[in-house]
């Protein structure tokens, strides 16, 4: 088959790298433009369009797939079917009815369990124990096209935003590579969404990561886990931001003022939340390396201290 790829992060990359290295032809790889990133702001390309680079595939970045000069240039093509995988922009349909064997997507959810933007972290938060990957024939609603294949993945109960994406990245990738002959076979039965399980996982903002002590220890840790790498949950001490990157729920209950440090040592330092405490275990101040709660209390007394606005 003649395969455009379209995607952006590094969520996307597994799978265009099984693409590549199966029998398929990527003709063309479309991706979001250049953008600045990391501290210095410097313009850089996405994941998905320096892996195209190196493999010397022809890259197609549009800020929009809506003007009809790019849904010509993708029509010159002739794709037999194009791969969409977190590539950012909407596909009018025109373009969904131009490949052959039309467009399918690859979601990090078990659909219709969380449609949108951000379905790892949205499972996490929610206290999923399962997640996983489908395959779906795209049309023009939101993650509302007809299921050709999934694969199932718990939800360990120390998994984080992160460990989880990277999880599921290369899932997505083997059932992606794993169906492509029974799809160009017309072998796969679409399966149509139950509209009534259906769940939205909105965006992620970084006013999220803010954490409320008095909410229960389970939810929080759920935020901290959700939000690692990104936004990353953070709170406030001695009026600074103070990034938690790991915790776990301590035993036992706690009856003080919540985001009440109770005590501090190398095994977690303890905090109050609404619902018993947390153990904080890894932490990190503006300005300075990720720290072990050992290594944070050796720099800073914590007994007693309350964390969070006043």
């Amino acid at each position: 088959m003649k395969i455009v790829f379209a995607g952006t992060p590094d969520f996307s990359v597994p799978a265009l790298q099984l693409l590549l290295d199966g029998p398929h032809d990527v003709i063309a790889v479309y991706t979001q433009p250049d953008r600045p990133a990391g501290r210095g702001r410097k313009t850089t390309a996405s994941p998905v369009k320096q892996l195209a680079t190196r493999h010397k595939i022809p890259v197609c970045q549009p800020d929009s797939l809506k003007p009809a000069t790019a849904q010509l240039e993708f029509a010159s093509l002739h794709p037999d079917l194009m791969v969409v995988i977190a590539y950012g922009l909407i596909l009018p349909p025109a373009v969904l009815a131009t490949p052959r064997l039309g467009c399918v997507n690859v979601h990090a959810s078990l659909l219709p369990r969380w449609r949108g933007a951000a379905p790892i972290q949205r499972a996490i938060l929610a206290g999923d124990t399962e997640t996983g990957v489908c395959l779906m024939q795209m049309e023009a609603g939101l993650d509302s096209g007809p299921v050709l294949a999934s694969a199932a993945c718990p939800i360990d109960t120390d998994d984080t935003g992160s460990r989880l994406h990277d999880r599921l990245a290369q899932l997505g990738a083997r059932l992606l590579s794993g169906n492509l002959v029974a799809l160009e076979q017309g072998d796969l039965e679409p399966r149509l969404q139950d509209e009534t399980l259906v769940s939205y996982a909105a965006k992620l903002e970084k006013s999220e990561a803010r954490i409320d002590w008095n909410t229960p220890a389970v939810e929080i840790l759920r935020r901290i886990r959700a939000f690692n790498a990104w936004p990353v949950a953070e709170t406030r001490y001695a009026e600074r931001q103070l990034r938690i990157w790991d915790a776990r729920v301590a035993p036992g209950e706690a009856t003080a003022l919540p985001g009440t440090v109770l005590s501090a040592s190398k095994a977690g330092i303890e905090v109050a939340c609404g619902e018993g405490s947390l153990y904080l275990l890894e932490l990190q101040l503006p300005g300075g390396r990720a720290l072990t709660a050992g290594e944070f209390i050796n720099a800073h007394a914590m007994e007693g201290v309350h964390l969070g606005d006043e």
